[in-house]
C-alpha cells in the first residue's frame, strides 16, 4: 500500500517507523511542517515531506494524525486533488459522521485510535467505521494488527478507547516507574530496578494475551497463603490502588468529553 501520513508528531511518526519496520512492501510518506526532527526517518525508506499533497494522489490510505484545530486547514488543502480516498482519522473527538460530512460521500472515513507502541509493534489500535464503509476498513485493519493489535469497536466507545489504549500508555509507564523507584529503595540501583519492572510487566501482559484469562487467574498462581505477594497487593489495595487507577481513567474520559 502506498500510506501518506499527515501529521509528524509522536503518533504519526509511531504509526511510520512500525509500518516500516513490522508491515512489509508499503511505501510510506508522512508530513510535517518543519521536518528537522524526523528526517532520520528516511534511512528506513520512508518519505519525509513538508507538502500535504506531495503525491497524495497516488495514496491508497491517508492517515490523520494532526490536532482537532488543525482538520479544517488539512483537509481545504488536499480535498481539491484526490478522489475516492480511504482516509483514516486518528483525531481526538472528531467523529466519522462529522469526518464524512467533511470529505463527501466520495471518500471514505474511518477512526482509528493507536498509540505510540505502534513503532515497536505492540499498539492498540481501536478501529471504528460505518457499515458502508467496511469493505474500505478491512485493509486498515489489516494493517494495524501488523503494529499490534486492532480490535474493532462501536464508536460511541472511542474515547474510552482513547483513555484506555491512548493514555493508557503513560498510566502504564507510571506503575512502572513507582516499582523502579521501590526497587532502588530495596537496594537495586536504578537501571537494574527499570529493566526488572519493565520486563516483568511485560511478561504479565505476554501472559494475559497468550492465554485470554483474566488477570485474578494469573494473580492466584504467584500468590500463596501467608505470603509476600498477597500481603503487597493488600497493602497496595488499603491504599487505594485498584480505586486510584480507576478514578484516574474516568477523569480522563470525562476530559476528553468535556
Amino acid at each position: 500500500m502506498k500510506v501518506h501520513i499527515i501529521g509528524g508528531g509522536n503518533l504519526g511518526v509511531s504509526i511510520a517507523l512500525g509500518l516500516a519496520k513490522f508491515s512489509q512492501g508499503h511505501q510510506i510518506t508522512i508530513t510535517r511542517r518543519n521536518t528537522a526532527s524526523i528526517l532520520y526517518l528516511q534511512e528506513l525508506g520512508i518519505t519525509v515531506a513538508t507538502d500535504n499533497t506531495l503525491a497524495i494522489q497516488e495514496a491508497d490510505l491517508i492517515i490523520l494524525t494532526i490536532k482537532p484545530y488543525q482538520v479544517d486547514t488539512v483537509l481545504t488543502e488536499i480535498l481539491p486533488v484526490i478522489t475516492n480516498k480511504t482516509i483514516a482519522s486518528a483525531v481526538s473527538g472528531l467523529s466519522i459522521e462529522n469526518l464524512q460530512n467533511k470529505i463527501g460521500p466520495s471518500h471514505s472515513a474511518i477512526r482509528i485510535m493507536p498509540n505510540i507502541a505502534a513503532q515497536f509493534g505492540a499498539s492498540a489500535t481501536c478501529i471504528a467505521f460505518n457499515e458502508k464503509n467496511k469493505e474500505a476498513a478491512q485493509p486498515v485493519v489489516q494493517l494495524f494488527q501488523d503494529l499490534g493489535t486492532a480490535p474493532i469497536i462501536d464508536e460511541k466507545l472511542m474515547d474510552a478507547a482513547t483513555v484506555l489504549a491512548a493514555s493508557g500508555t503513560a498510566f502504564a509507564l507510571r506503575y512502572i516507574r513507582a516499582s523502579m523507584q521501590a526497587g532502588i529503595e530495596i537496594g537495586f540501583d536504578w537501571q537494574t530496578a527499570l529493566a526488572i519492572s519493565a520486563q516483568t510487566v511485560k511478561g504479565a501482559a505476554e501472559m494475559l494475551l497468550e492465554e485470554k484469562g483474566h488477570p485474578e487467574q494469573l494473580i492466584d498462581r504467584v500468590t500463596t497463603p501467608q505470603g509476600c505477594t498477597i500481603a503487597g497487593l493488600n497493602e497496595m489495595e488499603m491504599h487505594g490502588f485498584s480505586s486510584s487507577l480507576i478514578r484516574g481513567i474516568k477523569t480522563s474520559l470525562k476530559q476528553i468529553k468535556g
